[in-house]
C-alpha cells in the first residue's frame, strides 16, 4: 500500500515544474492523468527523440495516462467534468487567469467538486504587480537576487547549472502545500486553491544573505558571502589540467586536514587575517598539479574537498545504483527504455514492485479514461 494510492491527479501543466511535481505524486501511488492540447504538450517535441516520443518527456512522465483534449473548445469542461467530479488534486501552470477565461477557474472547478485541491504554479502568483509577466528560470533566480548572491560586477558570469526557480520554487512547494493541503481536507472534508509562486522561494534560498543584510544594516554585494566567493575555505580551485577542485572545509577540522594536504604554508592558514592572500595561495597550489592528483589525495581525507565530476561520471557513481536513484525506468509505446528521473523519495513511500514504467502515450481513448477507476 502506497501513501497516495487512493488519489486521483489531473495534470494540466506542461514543460518542468508541473509534470514532475505529479510525477512525485505518481511515484507515491497517486493516478495521474496529464490534460494535453490536442497533438500533446511542447515537451513531447524537445529534443532528444526517445522512439515515439522525447527523451525530456519520458523522463517526467513515466507512469502516468494522457488525454489530450482542446480546452477552448464550448464542451470540454462537459467532457471533463466526471474526472473533475472524482479527482482529488488538479495541478496546472497556465498564467494567471488563463484557467478562469476557459472555464476551469477555481471557484467553477469547487462547485463541481468541493474537496478538489488546485494547485496553480506560476512565475510571480496570481497576484501582485508582476503576475501577469512572462519569465523562465533565469529571471526569477534574477529578480529575486539569488544570482546576485554570486556574481561580481565586470567579471565573467556563467549560467547556473540547476534550475533553481523551477524545481526548488515550483516543483517542491507544489508537492509540499498539496500534502499539506491533503491533511487540511482531512479535517475540513473541503480543498482549497493553492497559489505556488516560483519566484517566492528565491529569497529562501539566499537566506544567509537576507539574514546578514537584516543584521548588520548592509546587504552582501555579490562575491562578499561566506558561500559566494569571500572565503578560501568555500570555492572553486582549477587545477593544471584545467578541471576543478570543490573545497568546502568550512569547519577548522576539515580546514585543518586541507591545509595539512596541500602543504599550505603556516602564516596562511588564518584565513581571517588576509583571505586574498589565502585564496592566492591555494589556486596557485591547486593549479600546480592535475585533478587525478587532488582527487586521490583529498577526497579520502574526509576534509570535504571533491573533484567536480562531469554528467556522466556522476550518473556512473555506484553511489547512485546502491541508493536505488537509478532502478526507475520509463518505457515509451516503442519500447525503447530509459532510467527515468531520480527522485529523493524515501523507498518506503515508493513503490519498488515497479521499476518498469510506461511512459504517457498521446491520444489515449478518452472514454476509457472517464470510466470510474480507470488508471
Amino acid at each position: 500500500m502506497l501513501p497516495l494510492d487512493d488519489l486521483l491527479v489531473l495534470d494540466f501543466s506542461t514543460l518542468l515544474p508541473g509534470p514532475l511535481a505529479s510525477l512525485f505524486l505518481s511515484e507515491a501511488g497517486a493516478q495521474v492523468i496529464k490534460i494535453e492540447r490536442p497533438g500533446g504538450e511542447d515537451m513531447r517535441r524537445f529534443p532528444p527523440r526517445f522512439g515515439e516520443t522525447s527523451a525530456p518527456f519520458a523522463v517526467l512522465n513515466r507512469g502516468k495516462a494522457s488525454l489530450e483534449i482542446d480546452l477552448k473548445a464550448a464542451d470540454s469542461l462537459a467532457r471533463l467534468t466526471p474526472l473533475i467530479a472524482r479527482a482529488d488534486i488538479l495541478i496546472e501552470q497556465f498564467r494567471p487567469g488563463v484557467m478562469e477565461r476557459l472555464g476551469f477557474g477555481f471557484e467553477a472547478l469547487k462547485a463541481i467538486n468541493p474537496r478538489l485541491i488546485y494547485c496553480s504554479i506560476s512565475g510571480f502568483g496570481q497576484t501582485g504587480p508582476r503576475a501577469q509577466e512572462a519569465g523562465h528560470d533565469i529571471n526569477y533566480q534574477a529578480i529575486g537576487g539569488l544570482l546576485g548572491q554570486s556574481l561580481k560586477r565586470g567579471a565573467p558570469a556563467p549560467l547556473p547549472p540547476a534550475l533553481v526557480a523551477d524545481i526548488g520554487g515550483g516543483t517542491m512547494p507544489a508537492v509540499l502545500n498539496i500534502l499539506l493541503a491533503l491533511r487540511q481536507r482531512e479535517r475540513s472534508g473541503e480543498g482549497c486553491h493553492l497559489d505556488i509562486a516560483m519566484s517566492d522561494a528565491m529569497p529562501a534560498f539566499a537566506w544567509y544573505g537576507m539574514a546578514q543584510g537584516q543584521a548588520a544594516g548592509r546587504y552582501p554585494a555579490g562575491g562578499e558571502g561566506l558561500l559566494t566567493g569571500a572565503s578560501p575555505r568555500y570555492g572553486l580551485y582549477a587545477t593544471q589540467d584545467g578541471w576543478f577542485l570543490a573545497v568546502g572545509a568550512l569547519e577548522p577540522k576539515f580546514w585543518d586536514g586541507f591545509c595539512e594536504a596541500i602543504a599550505l604554508e603556516e602564516r596562511l592558514r588564518d584565513d581571517g587575517t588576509d583571505p586574498a592572500a589565502t585564496k592566492a595561495a591555494i589556486e596557485a597550489i591547486i593549479a600546480s598539479a592535475p585533478a587525478a592528483h587532488w582527487r586521490d589525495l583529498l577526497e579520502p581525507l574526509d576534509c570535504c574537498c571533491t573533484m567536480v565530476r562531469t554528467l556522466e561520471e556522476a550518473a556512473a557513481d555506484p553511489h547512485l545504483t546502491a541508493r536505488g536513484l537509478l532502478d526507475a525506468q520509463a518505457e515509451e509505446p516503442g519500447g525503447r527504455r530509459l532510467v527515468s528521473t531520480p527522485l529523493p523519495l524515501a523507498p518506503v513511500f515508493r513503490d519498488q514492485a515497479q521499476p518498469l514504467r510506461k511512459v504517457a502515450a498521446s491520444g489515449v481513448d478518452t472514454d476509457e479514461l472517464l470510466k470510474p477507476g480507470a488508471r
